[in-house]
């Protein structure tokens, strides 16, 4: 009899969990707390302090906000794979997705007055990428994401632009080659690790006709890129150690990170667990600004 219970009670234990689990990935409160940890990893880098401030607040509502409603646009895209984990899961859960992206809407909305003016309009360009990027606008009901190649560029581009143009202009008006260098680097970064998402979504971007760099140039010279680019955030890194704008402690910090990140990469071909591409390969993001904090601290 105690046994039993036992299990009973062990399963639906493992099956809230689960919701739980789901809630904080496929609900976008991940992807969120990502975008913060990038945009403190910034804050850290360049100014050796983070800040929980109205920054904060507006970073994560308005990515709360973009991807729930992604997530709602897309499943008119991929009707055929709805059985498939992560769809099944956001269809069946969508009108919560939708309460999610209201309040995301209306607290990055609130936010954004409170923003330096110079972070206001540097949002003018993101903020059109963006929603073209989730919204159908083209004739066809097309999206950005939908034309050929350009996806992967548009995401490294407004990350970049968000997590780390607006902390230094929430600071100053003037940027130095430390700005740019470690603009570059994100932009590397998210770029290295959104590869393996379209090594991923091989067959359903071919079902809705797009064109990827996987698709152009095969998975294994992807996976070769993504070393590429992680070798590009280490050099860029070194870059702004050498003008002293980052530390020793620092460098190593990003360098354990793309080492970890690189093992994540090498085996994102052989699985397409929801898990991994959504909690792992996102979590890169949360993983470098903890390598980054751990290694400043311990070192």
């Amino acid at each position: 009899m105690l046994d039993s219970f036992l299990f009973i009670t062990q399963i639906r234990l493992k099956g809230l969990i689960e919701k739980f689990i789901n809630l904080i990935l496929f609900g976008n409160f991940w992807i969120a707390a990502c975008a913060v940890a990038m945009t403190w990893q910034t804050e850290l880098l360049l100014f050796n302090q983070i800040e929980i401030n109205t920054l904060t607040y507006f970073v994560f509502f308005a990515t709360l906000f973009l991807y729930a409603i992604h997530r709602i646009v897309g499943l008119v895209k991929v009707k055929p794979f709805l059985e498939k984990y992560r769809y099944s899961v956001i269809y069946h859960f969508r009108n919560h997705i939708k309460v999610y992206a209201f309040l995301g809407g209306v607290g990055a909305l609130y936010c954004f007055f409170y923003l330096s003016f110079a972070n206001q309009l540097l949002l003018v360009i993101p903020a059109i990428l963006s929603l073209g990027y989730v919204l159908p606008f083209v004739k066809g009901d097309k999206r950005l994401r939908d034309f050929d190649y350009i996806k992967i560029f548009l995401i490294a581009i407004v990350w970049g632009v968000i997590t780390v143009l607006m902390p230094i202009l929430e600071r100053t008006t003037e940027l130095t080659l430390a700005h740019l260098l470690i603009l570059s680097e994100r932009m590397f970064f998210i770029f290295a690790i959104t590869l393996p998402f379209d090594i991923r979504d091989l067959k359903i971007d071919a079902h809705i006709d797009v064109k990827t760099i996987p698709s152009m140039i095969g998975i294994d010279k992807t996976k070769k890129l993504s070393l590429i680019s992680l070798i590009l955030v280490v050099v860029l890194a070194g870059a702004n150690l050498y003008l002293g704008t980052y530390q020793i402690s620092h460098l190593v910090g990003i360098i354990l990170s793309c080492s970890s990140t690189l093992l994540f990469i090498n085996y994102s071909d052989k699985t397409d667990a929801d898990y991994f591409f959504t909690g792992l390969m996102d979590g890169t993001m949360i993983l470098q600004f903890l390598m980054v904090l751990l290694a400043a601290y311990f070192l």
